[in-house]
């Protein structure tokens, strides 16, 4: 039977699964559930449309959750449905050929937050689970010889978490994680707002704002949008205008942090890896590698030449399929992050 099922890679991340097979992503949704509240909670939406209901239903009774926090489960039970949702979407029903998944997880994962993954992806349909960590997965998607000797850095800005790590010989060597990712942007970004205009906006307006005129640093041509929210004061709709320069006041404080966090990782570096690292740059992995300029902020903090990664969003789903056709990873997986 395993000969037939399906081997998926998935990016199990705060704002977004991603699940990649056969060499593409096959599914990339939104990590959120709308569920009705009763005497028995009811989901009523998994994926994208719970995201389009976000700020558009009443939480008294509908609310939009996200059922992982900072890269772990935070709710088992809505991860599990939420999971089975996606791995059939992908598979089909799931009786017959339950695909065989390795799934990321942040670094330095309690062996609980471990357990609880593991637990989740079997429960939802999966006949056999491995378990990544997230850096390692993002520098064999980015295309990093991380089975070589030479020293290879990778950066991941998740929506909920950042990391940094120094890998070599398919080990993480140094590594370190921050609670700050995409979400605490957008709330930086509203927390802005609100003070400079003393106007209300929503997450998802918070992120368009972020996609659509966002920079970690100031640029030659800086762009504006309208902004619309609710007035604190009148309680009525405004519009107001954010330029890209006031996004990059707003980001100072999250982006310093993820800044610490890299420095954190230098610092503590073996020399002869930290030259691999002067010679071959930081790469930049996941959905926040997306801002505009924040490989130009990172490399002004720590003065190491720091790159996108190609196509950064999708790197740690790609990583960790294509780490399920390595037998010697895969060996060296199971012995080190499964029971």
């Amino acid at each position: 039977m395993g000969l037939f099922s399906k081997r998926l890679g998935v990016d199990l991340g705060t704002v977004n699964v991603l699940i990649y097979e056969g060499g593409q992503i096959v599914l990339q949704e939104p990590s959120l559930v709308a569920l009705e509240v009763g005497e028995e909670e009811r989901i009523v939406e998994v994926g994208q449309p719970a995201r389009e209901m976000m700020g558009r239903v009443d939480d008294e009774d509908i609310q939009i959750v996200r059922p992982l926090q900072n890269g772990v489960i935070a709710d088992y039970e809505v991860t599990e449905y939420m999971l089975g949702y996606f791995f059939n979407k992908v598979a089909g029903r799931l009786s017959l050929f339950r695909p065989t998944v390795m799934v990321s997880v942040p670094w330095g994962v309690t062996s609980v937050e471990k357990r609880a993954v593991e637990a989740a992806v079997l429960a939802a349909g999966a006949r056999e689970v491995y378990m990544i960590p997230e850096p390692l997965a993002a520098a064999i998607g980015a295309g990093l010889p991380v089975g070589t000797p030479a020293g290879d850095m990778v950066v991941n800005i998740g929506g909920g978490i950042s990391e940094a790590a120094v890998l070599t010989m398919n080990n993480i060597i140094r590594a370190e994680s921050g609670r700050i990712g995409g979400i605490r942007m957008d709330e930086a970004i509203m927390s802005y707002i609100r003070r400079k205009y003393n106007l209300t906006i929503g997450q998802p307006t918070a992120e368009s704002v972020k996609i659509q005129v966002g920079a970690a640093v100031n640029l030659p041509q800086p762009m504006s949008m309208d902004v619309q929210g609710r007035d604190n004061v009148s309680g009525l709709p405004r519009t107001v205008t954010m330029t890209t320069g006031e996004v990059v006041e707003a980001l100072a404080e999250p982006l310093n942090q993820i800044a610490s966090v890299v420095r954190n990782v230098l610092s503590n570096t073996p020399p002869e890896l930290a030259s691999d690292i002067i010679d071959r740059g930081i790469v930049l992995t996941g959905g926040g590698a997306l801002l505009r300029g924040i490989d130009q902020f990172l490399t002004k903090q720590t003065g190491v030449p720091v790159y996108r990664a190609d196509n950064p969003l999708i790197v740690v789903a790609a990583g960790a399929g294509r780490a399920l056709n390595d037998q010697a990873l895969l060996r060296r997986i199971a012995a080190m992050y499964t029971r």
